[in-house]
This record gives C-alpha cells, sequence and structure tokens, in this order.
C-alpha cells in the first residue's frame, strides 16, 4: 500500500487455480523501501517468507496471499524482542510454526531441501515450545530456539507451501475469531490422519508419487524425533500422541466446541460448516495438500475436530 496506493487490493486477491498460477501479478516492490521484517514473535515466519493473509474487515474473511514479490529483504530474528510473549502467545504462535513445518513436509512439492529444514523445526519446536511456554524469559535459550524454529519453518513452507490443515484453520479462525495457531492445534491431528490414508478418494493436484507416501513421511517424522514404533502405523500414532502431549503441556483446548466456548452454540456452528467446507476448498492453500479433499470430506474434518475426541 505504501509503494502502491492505487492497487485495487480486490483484484490481487481473485480466485485462482493453485498457488503457482496467477491471474494477476503483484506490482514491482522494493522501489521506494527495503522490506526489513522484526519477527516479535515465534510462530509464522513471515520474515522469510513470500505469504501474507490479510483480513477484511467487513466480512472477517481471510485472504492468504503468495507472491515472491512479498518477500522480504531482510530478516532479523532478534529474541530479546520475543521474551515477555505471555504463555497463552507463545502457545498459539509455537503451535502455529509447528503445522507450518508438518505441512511442508506432507506437501506435493517438498523436496530433500525442504525436508531437512522441516524436521529440524519440528524437533527444536517440540522439544523447547513447552519450556518456552512454562518459563518465557527466565529460559532464553528455549525462547531462541522456538524463534529459531519457527523461521527454519517459514524457510521450508515458504518453499514447499502448506496444505489443508491452514486451508481449513484460515475459515475457522475467520468464522470464530480463533487465534490461528490456535485453529491450527485444532485441525492438525485430524489433518495428519486423513492425510496418511493408504486409499484416498482422490490424489494431490500434482503429486510426485504414484501412491499415497504420506503415512511414510509422518513416519520419518516420528524417527527423526526418536519417538518408538515398528511399523509405519505404529510411528504414525506416537507422533500424534507427542503431539497431542505437546497441545496438553500448553493448555491449547481439545475440541472446536471447547475453544468456541460461549460464543457459539452447536446449532450455528452446525450451520456454518457447510460455507466453511466450501471457502476452505477455495483456499490457495488447498492445492499442496498430497490428498485433494471433497467438499464433504473437509466438513466431516471440521465436525471430527468440533466433537473432539470420543472417550
Amino acid at each position: 500500500m505504501y509503494e502502491h496506493p492505487e492497487v485495487d487490493f480486490m483484484d490481487m486477491a481473485m480466485r485462482f487455480m493453485d498457488i503457482r498460477k496467477r491471474i494477476y501479478a503483484a506490482p514491482d516492490l522494493g522501489k521506494k523501501a527495503t522490506m526489513v521484517a522484526i519477527p516479535t514473535t515465534a510462530g509464522t515466519g513471515s520474515g522469510v517468507t513470500p505469504f501474507a493473509v490479510i483480513t477484511d474487515g467487513k466480512t472477517g474473511a481471510k485472504y492468504p496471499l503468495a507472491d515472491y514479490a512479498l518477500l522480504p529483504n531482510m530478516a532479523i530474528c532478534d529474541v530479546e524482542l520475543m521474551k515477555d510473549i505471555p504463555p497463552s502467545l507463545t502457545a498459539n504462535a509455537g503451535l502455529d510454526a509447528l503445522s507450518h513445518a508438518l505441512e511442508a513436509v506432507a506437501s506435493v512439492v517438498a523436496s530433500d531441501f525442504t525436508n531437512g529444514l522441516a524436521l529440524e523445526s519440528i524437533s527444536l519446536l517440540v522439544s523447547y515450545l513447552p519450556t518456552a511456554f512454562e518459563q518465557g524469559s527466565r529460559n532464553m535459550t528455549a525462547r531462541e530456539k522456538v524463534a529459531n524454529g519457527a523461521t527454519i519453518a517459514g524457510l521450508a513452507f515458504a518453499n514447499a507451501f502448506l496444505g489443508l490443515c491452514h486451508s481449513m484453520a484460515h475459515k475457522l479462525g475467520a468464522y470464530w475469531h480463533l487465534p490461528h495457531g490456535m485453529a491450527n492445534s485444532l485441525l492438525i491431528v485430524e489433518i495428519i490422519k486423513y492425510n496418511a490414508c493408504e486409499a484416498p478418494k482422490k490424489m494431490g493436484t500434482f503429486p510426485q508419487y504414484a501412491y499415497p507416501d504420506c503415512k511414510s513421511r509422518y513416519a520419518r517424522v516420528a524417527r527423526y524425533l526418536g519417538l518408538k514404533g515398528e511399523t509405519e502405523d505404529e510411528l504414525l500414532n506416537a507422533l500424534i500422541q507427542e503431539i497431542e502431549n505437546l497441545q496438553t503441556r500448553l493448555k491449547m483446548p481439545k475440541s472446536i466446541r471447547e475453544a468456541i466456548g460461549e460464543r457459539g452454540t452447536e446449532e450455528e456452528f452446525l450451520s456454518s460448516v457447510a460455507q466453511m467446507s466450501e471457502d476452505a476448498f477455495d483456499d490457495q492453500c488447498t492445492g499442496a495438500n498430497p490428498r485433494y479433499p471433497l467438499v464433504e470430506e473437509i466438513k466431516e474434518l471440521y465436525l471430527r475436530a468440533y466433537y473432539g475426541k470420543k472417550e
């Protein structure tokens, strides 16, 4: 807006087929100013990514934008600026970063380069996020490791892109005014289970493989974290348990219903699911998901996340 106040945002927000097929070119940036990104939270990784999310103040809709013209010229990650982040923000931002790395691993355009970044990011976040949450500025080593993990996750998904978890989280957060990291936390386990299916109805848009291999990718994450399991199924379950243990330690809600609380009834949520599901299907992040969803499948995932685990 500073460099091109004449540009109409709605032109930039027009729908297009996937993250690589634009029908509107972002104007050249960097002619009036150099973009230096200095994050004050450890979560989005946006200092090293070509992505932005803009919320329409009138409708509440969230628009993810992707263009390498949006990539900052420089990122300065100074953990001193993050030391006083409150625990709830530490948890939400950190789980956003974790979902970035997990989706980068699963992406149809993941590569050897992005996998290395994503795996190390996941390891740092799982290891140090609980300590940063519990001890805050009293443990600057944990703060630094979480900041590094979030930035490395940004580098991973800047090149591998994201997936269905973020598509659904964008809409869930916009409709029900939930923090973005919390929305991702509420959905990520269901998405992992969904992506690990060995016989999906539809494969990803541009799969790099002849058959689904997402379960093996998640198993690799589990091995990298040192989790135990003899089979891919056991490793997948160990990874899910590790994520759920982390969510518990970070005091995250266990279901969308719990997160929404008194702000919405069950009937109100159920009446919103159909439109949320369509909007999530159209979200820019959906195209890189390894399993291309049907709208009805997205709806089912929302419902599973709403009711949570059946004890």
